[in-house]
């Protein structure tokens, strides 16, 4: 049925040393990755040194050629033809310049939605609340109300707004009149009306950028560096021993114990006067390290915050979208009830938060920006929704996270002392190098063999592909990968 749904483009790929007829759900990608230039290129190299005149830019890795990339090539301005697992940090929904993208802004209506970009917050389209209901809260986790932001960490930033105005809320019980004291305190940043609230995170945690998010940001020191913070709670996420069938015991352990850290911790910062208004977590930590936890840790947390009227935040910003195999991560986790918020970005394409009625603030203007997210997003996620959705596309995830784990899994028994401990759902995958030097190592080769793919924590390898992302692809990627590991000396 799916095949007579799609236009398919057939082409041969190595599998198992033998050519073999795929088809590929993106037409117009190219049949394999192809180096032509050192990497980065030459033109790449004169584009950086223009970049870093201007702007600080030694991050920039390639310039892309973007009127050529397709599907899940990614095609330098070098000519360099790369098979794409990382799709500019796990952003790429469908691949690059899929067809039904390039329709959204053929229509007239669309494009002048995305040329006048509306205040949303004040002035909206007569449009707006249409597309809100079909579009985003047909893909909601079970939550009825939701915001837009632009991205990630804005998302999680006016999330973490939400959090702290809910939790007064219920201390103020039912008068809801602010008094003159909290009017003006809050304007000298003094309590009672900047309130001594926290919110719990992670060591590992990775929610953002912005002054509330980076207090809960703990991957990497560069991140966090010379900008003031706050004291605020940081527990423990589980770190597991794998293989995980192997270690059920120790791990069950492990989960116990995190989790009473932070009850811990809970208690400790209500002594301090500091209560915890909030437990903010991924449903894998993937800056940290693609550090994952079992649906009991997660039940346990979600209990945690309920037993102390603390709001649970997770964040699905990398993870939502359908990267794991269901259309959000915590799905995986048979939470009692849903999360109080469910930030999203990336793949989502538009940023924002899910959320619960006791969320919603009650008076407009205490969560609000000029934008609140952007109009031309949304058509482009209802296009990628329909996409989704006809090419029945978790389904591909699953198929082709399972060829991509069982591969990598062959080669961490090929070459154990290199790579341990693969993990993840769906095609959200990532496996550890045995250093940090070998990881940074085996993702440059990989690179220069034409695969694009990602690090992590100190010193994990990730894959974050596309949804369109198939059996063939991880054929490609895992006998390149297995090319490098061979010549790794």
């Amino acid at each position: 049925m799916l095949a007579r749904r799609l236009q398919y483009i057939g082409h041969n790929t190595l599998k198992n040393g033998n050519i073999r007829s795929v088809a590929s759900l993106v037409p117009g990608e190219p049949k394999e990755p192809n180096v032509k230039t050192e990497v980065p290129g030459p033109e790449t190299k004169r584009l950086s040194e223009e970049l870093n005149k201007i702007t600080q830019s030694g991050s920039v890795q390639l310039f892309g050629d973007y009127d050529k990339s397709i599907g899940n090539y990614f095609i330098d301005v070098d000519g360099n033809i790369f098979l794409d697992t990382f799709t500019q940090i796990s952003s790429v929904p469908i691949g690059y310049n899929h067809p039904e993208m390039l329709k959204v802004f053929t229509d007239q209506s669309k494009l002048k939605a995305l040329v006048n970009r509306p205040a949303l917050g004040v002035f909206p389209g007569d449009y707006w609340p249409g597309k809100l209901k079909s579009v985003l809260l047909s893909v909601s986790p079970n939550l009825p109300n939701v915001m837009t932001m632009m991205c990630g960490s804005c998302s999680n930033e006016n999330a973490y707004k939400a959090l702290f105005i809910t939790y007064r809320k219920h201390q103020r019980g039912e008068n809801i009149d602010f008094t003159e004291e909290e009017k003006a305190s809050c304007m000298v940043n003094k309590a009672p009306g900047a309130p001594h609230l926290s919110l719990l995170s992670f060591h590992g945690a990775f929610h953002g950028r912005t002054m509330a998010t980076l207090a809960t940001t703990h991957s990497k020191a560069i991140h966090k560096l010379d900008v003031p913070s706050l004291d605020w709670p940081i527990a423990h996420f589980p770190q597991y021993k794998y293989p995980l069938e192997e270690n059920t015991r120790d791990n069950k352990a492990e989960d116990a114990k995190c989790l009473a850290e932070v009850e811990d911790l809970i208690v400790q910062y209500e002594r301090k006067g500091v209560p915890v208004a909030g437990i903010v977590v991924e449903p894998i930590q993937s800056e940290g390290g693609d550090n994952e936890a079992s649906p009991e840790f997660f039940q346990g947390l979600q209990n945690i915050a309920k037993k102390y009227g603390a709001g649970l935040l997770i964040d699905e910003v990398q993870t939502g979208a359908g990267a794991t195999g269901k259309m959000w991560c915590h799905e995986h986790f048979g939470l009692e009830t849903p999360p109080d918020i469910v930030t999203f970005s990336k793949k989502m394409l538009i940023g924002g938060f899910y959320h619960s009625l006791d969320e919603r603030p009650q008076q407009p203007y205490r969560i609000f920006n000029t934008w609140l997210g952007d109009p031309g997003k949304i058509f482009l996620l209802e296009a990628f929704i329909k996409v989704l959705r006809e090419q029945n596309l978790l389904e591909q995830v699953n198929k082709t996270g399972e060829r991509l784990k069982s591969g990598i899994f062959q080669l961490e028994k090929e070459f154990p002392a290199l790579l341990n401990s693969t993990r993840g759902r769906g095609s959200f995958l990532a496996v550890n190098a045995s250093t940090h030097q070998l990881r940074d190592d085996i993702l440059e080769r990989l690179k220069k063999k034409g695969i694009i793919s990602g690090g992590c924590g100190d010193h994990s390898i990730r894959l974050r592909p596309s949804l369109t992302f198939q059996e063939h692809h991880a054929d490609i990627f895992l006998d390149r990968f297995r090319q490098v590991l061979k010549e790794t000396k």
